[in-house]
Protein backbone atom coordinates (compact mmCIF):
# COMPACT_ATOMS: atom_id res chain seq x y z
CA UNK A 1 0.00 0.00 0.00
CA UNK A 2 1.15 3.53 -0.73
CA UNK A 3 0.16 6.68 1.12
CA UNK A 4 -0.93 9.82 -0.73
CA UNK A 5 -2.00 13.27 0.34
CA UNK A 6 -4.95 14.66 -1.62
CA UNK A 7 -4.83 18.44 -1.41
CA UNK A 8 -7.98 20.53 -1.68
CA UNK A 9 -7.43 24.25 -2.02
CA UNK A 10 -9.66 27.28 -2.46
CA UNK A 11 -9.62 27.04 -6.27
CA UNK A 12 -13.34 27.07 -7.09
CA UNK A 13 -13.15 24.93 -10.23
CA UNK A 14 -15.91 25.81 -12.71
CA UNK A 15 -18.06 27.67 -10.16
CA UNK A 16 -17.08 31.24 -9.34
CA UNK A 17 -19.67 31.77 -6.60
CA UNK A 18 -17.98 31.65 -3.16
CA UNK A 19 -19.50 29.20 -0.69
CA UNK A 20 -20.52 32.13 1.52
CA UNK A 21 -23.09 32.94 -1.18
CA UNK A 22 -24.46 29.40 -1.62
CA UNK A 23 -27.88 28.43 -0.30
CA UNK A 24 -27.84 26.37 2.91
CA UNK A 25 -29.11 23.25 1.10
CA UNK A 26 -26.24 23.58 -1.43
CA UNK A 27 -23.66 23.74 1.36
CA UNK A 28 -25.31 20.72 3.03
CA UNK A 29 -25.22 18.72 -0.24
CA UNK A 30 -21.55 19.68 -0.68
CA UNK A 31 -20.60 18.54 2.83
CA UNK A 32 -22.81 15.43 2.65
CA UNK A 33 -20.98 14.39 -0.54
CA UNK A 34 -17.65 14.66 1.27
CA UNK A 35 -19.10 12.75 4.25
CA UNK A 36 -20.36 9.89 2.07
CA UNK A 37 -17.05 9.65 0.21
CA UNK A 38 -15.10 9.68 3.47
CA UNK A 39 -17.38 6.96 4.89
CA UNK A 40 -16.78 4.82 1.78
CA UNK A 41 -12.99 5.28 1.96
CA UNK A 42 -12.98 4.58 5.72
CA UNK A 43 -15.00 1.39 5.18
CA UNK A 44 -12.45 0.31 2.51
CA UNK A 45 -9.61 0.94 4.96
CA UNK A 46 -8.18 3.58 2.61
CA UNK A 47 -8.83 6.82 4.52
CA UNK A 48 -6.23 7.55 7.19
CA UNK A 49 -7.20 11.17 7.95
CA UNK A 50 -9.17 14.07 6.56
CA UNK A 51 -9.69 17.60 7.75
CA UNK A 52 -11.05 20.90 6.55
CA UNK A 53 -8.99 23.92 7.58
CA UNK A 54 -9.94 27.43 8.65
CA UNK A 55 -9.71 30.14 6.02
CA UNK A 56 -6.51 31.90 4.99
CA UNK A 57 -7.51 34.98 6.99
CA UNK A 58 -6.72 32.91 10.11
CA UNK A 59 -3.41 31.53 8.80
CA UNK A 60 -0.13 32.30 10.54
CA UNK A 61 3.46 31.92 9.36
CA UNK A 62 6.03 31.03 12.02
CA UNK A 63 9.79 31.34 11.57
CA UNK A 64 12.15 30.18 14.31
CA UNK A 65 15.89 29.75 14.72
CA UNK A 66 15.67 27.52 17.80
CA UNK A 67 17.33 30.12 20.03
CA UNK A 68 15.11 33.17 20.18
CA UNK A 69 11.36 33.79 20.19
CA UNK A 70 9.71 32.80 16.92
CA UNK A 71 8.52 35.46 14.50
CA UNK A 72 4.78 35.08 13.85
CA UNK A 73 3.06 36.92 11.01
CA UNK A 74 -0.38 36.76 9.42
CA UNK A 75 -0.81 34.94 6.14
CA UNK A 76 0.53 34.06 3.68
CA UNK A 77 -1.96 35.59 1.28
CA UNK A 78 -0.01 35.37 -1.98
CA UNK A 79 -2.75 33.64 -3.97
CA UNK A 80 -5.94 32.97 -1.98
CA UNK A 81 -7.20 30.26 -4.36
CA UNK A 82 -3.98 28.30 -3.82
CA UNK A 83 -4.32 28.21 -0.03
CA UNK A 84 -4.96 24.81 1.50
CA UNK A 85 -8.63 24.32 2.37
CA UNK A 86 -8.42 20.70 3.50
CA UNK A 87 -6.95 17.32 2.78
CA UNK A 88 -7.44 13.60 2.70
CA UNK A 89 -4.63 11.19 3.59
CA UNK A 90 -5.18 7.81 1.97
CA UNK A 91 -3.37 4.49 1.81
CA UNK A 92 -4.16 2.77 -1.49
CA UNK A 93 -3.00 -0.12 -3.66
CA UNK A 94 -2.08 1.93 -6.73
CA UNK A 95 -1.68 5.31 -8.33
CA UNK A 96 -4.73 4.50 -10.43
CA UNK A 97 -6.83 4.18 -7.27
CA UNK A 98 -5.65 7.50 -5.82
CA UNK A 99 -6.48 9.20 -9.13
CA UNK A 100 -9.96 7.65 -8.99
CA UNK A 101 -10.43 9.05 -5.47
CA UNK A 102 -9.11 12.48 -6.51
CA UNK A 103 -11.58 12.54 -9.41
CA UNK A 104 -14.44 11.85 -6.97
CA UNK A 105 -13.24 14.69 -4.74
CA UNK A 106 -13.05 17.00 -7.76
CA UNK A 107 -16.69 16.24 -8.60
CA UNK A 108 -18.04 17.54 -5.25
CA UNK A 109 -21.28 19.43 -5.95
CA UNK A 110 -21.56 23.18 -5.81
CA UNK A 111 -24.50 25.52 -6.39
CA UNK A 112 -27.34 23.82 -8.24
CA UNK A 113 -25.60 20.45 -7.78
CA UNK A 114 -23.06 21.29 -10.51
CA UNK A 115 -19.82 19.31 -9.99
CA UNK A 116 -17.14 21.86 -9.06
CA UNK A 117 -14.39 20.14 -11.08
CA UNK A 118 -12.09 21.52 -8.42
CA UNK A 119 -8.42 20.73 -9.05
CA UNK A 120 -7.14 18.18 -6.53
CA UNK A 121 -3.39 17.90 -6.07
CA UNK A 122 -2.05 14.40 -5.42
CA UNK A 123 1.26 13.91 -3.62
CA UNK A 124 2.80 10.57 -2.64
CA UNK A 125 4.28 10.47 0.85
CA UNK A 126 7.98 9.71 0.85
CA UNK A 127 9.22 6.54 2.49
CA UNK A 128 12.67 5.41 3.63
CA UNK A 129 13.61 4.24 0.11
CA UNK A 130 12.98 7.74 -1.24
CA UNK A 131 15.54 9.19 1.16
CA UNK A 132 18.04 6.47 0.25
CA UNK A 133 17.52 7.37 -3.41
CA UNK A 134 18.43 10.98 -2.55
CA UNK A 135 21.73 9.90 -1.03
CA UNK A 136 22.95 6.28 -0.90
CA UNK A 137 24.80 6.84 2.43
CA UNK A 138 21.59 7.56 4.35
Amino acid sequence: MTKYLLIVDYNPGVVDTPMTEWAPDEIKAHMDYYGALHDELRANGELLANHALTGPEQARTVVGDGRSAPVVTDGPYAEFKEMLAGYELVDVESEERVIEIAAKLSAVPGPGGVPLQQPIRVRRLMGPADFTDLHPDL
